[in-house]
């Protein structure tokens, strides 16, 4: 008979050089496993595990051990002040891609009543935690993908978040036509087609098309440069995240394109993160 702690610590030491939170991974998993919190763990170190909760415990960690990310084994993660499914069809949202948000945040007026759009919007984390912070303002998410905003509504459902709207399609292929936005917001594609990131451990299970953008990482930071322009309003803002080695070659983009204000910012790690360009007022 095996008990929690004795199971934590067998796991953690498999975990060793497949993780880089082995004991974190562990707890995870086992909390799943026994549907309690980590904190139980904790409290009941000593308490057995019944044979079913031992093999839904091994088949997790096997899936772990084999690289796939733990949001996906639990089906969520943290994002902004909320937890959001996550599936196999949707990136797993980054701690970094909340500086988009602040930043977006930064810029609309508490009350203000904009029209807003999150293009590629995956789980919905963007245009779900700008939606929440300004309840005045309507935010159009789109998608190309079915699956990804099927798991976007359902996040915004659980959440109770109203004032956004879902709409399947290709960046702005998808949105009501004459449509014109206060801010465009976007995390699209960024990494080149060949990095060896794209087969790096947990990035080769999230869906491929929401990660490559052609050679050089830019094909569609091109496109929603270019076509982001005429779908503003005047003095409308434009933020798009990128490559950490993009942070000169996005605010160039921006520049060719007749974009004012333009700015480019680091996330915690120091790295240029996040372009920024608003359309000139007359």
């Amino acid at each position: 008979m095996t008990h929690i702690e004795t199971a934590l610590q067998t796991a953690a030491k498999r975990l060793q050089g497949h993780s880089d939170t082995p004991r974190l991974d562990a707890e995870l998993l086992l909390a799943q496993a026994l549907e309690q919190d980590r904190t139980s763990l904790r409290t009941w170190p000593e308490q057995a595990l019944t044979a079913e909760q031992s093999a839904r415990f091994a088949r997790l960690l096997e899936r772990r051990l084999a690289g796939e990310p733990v949001a996906y084994l639990l089906g969520r993660r943290g994002f902004w002040t909320f937890e959001l499914e996550v599936t196999p069809d949707t990136l797993i949202p980054r701690p970094e891609t909340e500086l988009l948000v602040e930043l977006a945040l930064a810029r609309i007026p508490v009350d203000a009543a904009w029209t807003i759009a999150d293009l590629g919007t995956g789980s919905g984390a963007i245009a779900l935690a700008i939606a929440s912070e300004r309840p005045a303002c309507i935010v159009h998410a789109t998608d190309r993908s079915a699956a990804a905003l099927a798991v976007a509504r359902r996040n915004a459902v659980r959440l109770g978040i109203g004032n956004i709207h879902f709409h399947q399609g290709c960046w702005f292929e998808a949105l009501p036509e004459g449509l014109l936005l206060e801010m465009i917001v976007s995390n699209p594609p960024y990494v080149p087609e060949s990095a060896p990131h794209l087969q790096a451990r947990g990035v080769r299970f999230e869906p491929r098309e929401a990660l490559a953008a052609g050679a050089d990482g830019l094909d569609d930071l091109r496109h929603l440069i270019d076509a982001a322009r005429p779908r503003l309003a005047p003095g409308g803002w434009l933020l798009l995240e990128h490559g950490w080695d993009q942070g000169e070659a996005v605010p160039a983009l921006l520049a060719a394109c007749g974009y004012a204000e333009i700015s480019d910012e680091r996330d915690l790690a120091g790295h240029p993160r996040l372009a920024i360009g608003r359309r000139p007022r007359p």
